[in-house]
């Protein structure tokens, strides 16, 4: 059942995707600050109350909504997974920032490209170069289809498979919206946070997200090129703050053959060999290129490839656990 509601879920989103501001977003939004607002102190403590109540109840409402509904209809549990799927998982999610870049990098206007950009990352980008902005573009993406496609995917489901329903996707979903929220809050310095609450929700958010970041890697690896990809894995993923985010982008470097991620301080091909020493491990991979505007429509591929290669592994399994 899991493979045909991610698939339901996934067809849905691309005739009706959701709008760029959309109350779902708002409710999760406010649904983590009243619990803040409610149970933070300012302690340790206080900062795990509210983690855990903000992403984990939600995801044991979803559970037990889905049990009671099964009790009744195995069809309309598989409604209620495709509804949340709906909510947590898709392209469509991010892919609006990333075509309005694309389009006006092919119309030359790398002003608005980069007007794009900023509001995507919630940063200021107005200096980069054309490479670093394709670069920055690149690395954003591949992470958005992570954190939107392939991460809720694996925790779904894994969770699925256990008779959890949706839980492992609403569970996903919360802790990277959690995570991503507290930091975005830190950072604005216009509301008052508890000092533990960000670096806290980012590191859950790391563990939870480690098997699917490293998931996500190896069907790139799979779906590119796998020497490469493999290679750039081993040299390159340790070298970023966030490891999860270090072979994610280490293996599509390898994988597409461009440099992002820690493969990006590499210097350019003829530079010469004492350039070449003076950045470390990075600059082992020469035969990278450096990201043009063709290596969107790469990226674009490898992902499409990914989903799938896991979209049948688990018809495989479904099928396997049918038959058997």
């Amino acid at each position: 059942m899991s493979f045909f509601a991610v698939l339901f879920a996934l067809l849905i989103e691309q005739v009706k995707p959701l709008p760029r501001v959309n109350r779902v977003g708002q409710a999760m939004r406010a649904w983590v600050s009243w619990v803040a607002r409610t149970l933070d102190a300012g302690q340790r403590r206080h900062a795990r109350m509210v983690w855990g109540v903000s992403v984990l109840l939600p995801a044991v409402l979803a559970t037990g909504v889905y049990l009671l509904i099964r009790q009744y209809s195995l069809l309309l549990a598989m409604a209620f997974d495709v509804a949340l799927l709906y909510l947590t998982l898709g392209f469509r999610q991010f892919s609006h920032y990333f075509t309005d870049i694309r389009d006006a990098l092919d119309r030359g206007d790398e002003a608005e490209a980069r007007r794009h950009l900023a509001q995507w990352k919630e940063m200021e980008v107005a200096d980069l170069p054309r490479t670093e902005l394709l670069r920055q573009v690149l690395e954003h993406a591949l992470l958005s289809a992570h954190r939107h496609v392939f991460g809720v995917f694996f925790w779904f489901v894994l969770l699925s498979a256990l008779g959890l329903g949706p839980a492992g996707a609403v569970l996903y979903r919360m802790a990277e919206f959690v995570s991503r929220h507290w930091l975005a809050v830190r950072q604005r310095q216009d509301t008052e946070v508890n000092d533990h609450l960000p670096d806290m929700s980012r590191h859950l958010f790391a563990l939870i997200d480690t098997v699917p970041a490293r998931l996500t890697a190896a069907g790139f690896a799979v779906v590119g090129n796998f020497e490469e990809a493999v290679n750039a894995w081993r040299r390159d993923a340790s070298v970023p703050a966030d490891r999860n985010e270090g072979v994610i982008l280490a293996a599509a470097s390898g994988a597409v053959g461009v440099r992002m991620g820690s493969a990006a301080m590499a210097p350019a091909v003829g530079q010469g060999e004492e350039a070449a020493a003076d950045v470390g491990a990075a600059a082992q991979a020469p035969q990278l290129a450096l990201p043009q505007s063709g290596h969107l429509q790469s990226m674009v591929g490898l992902v499409w490839r990914s989903v799938v290669l896991w979209m049948l592994l688990v018809a495989l399994l479904t099928l396997a656990n049918v038959l058997g």
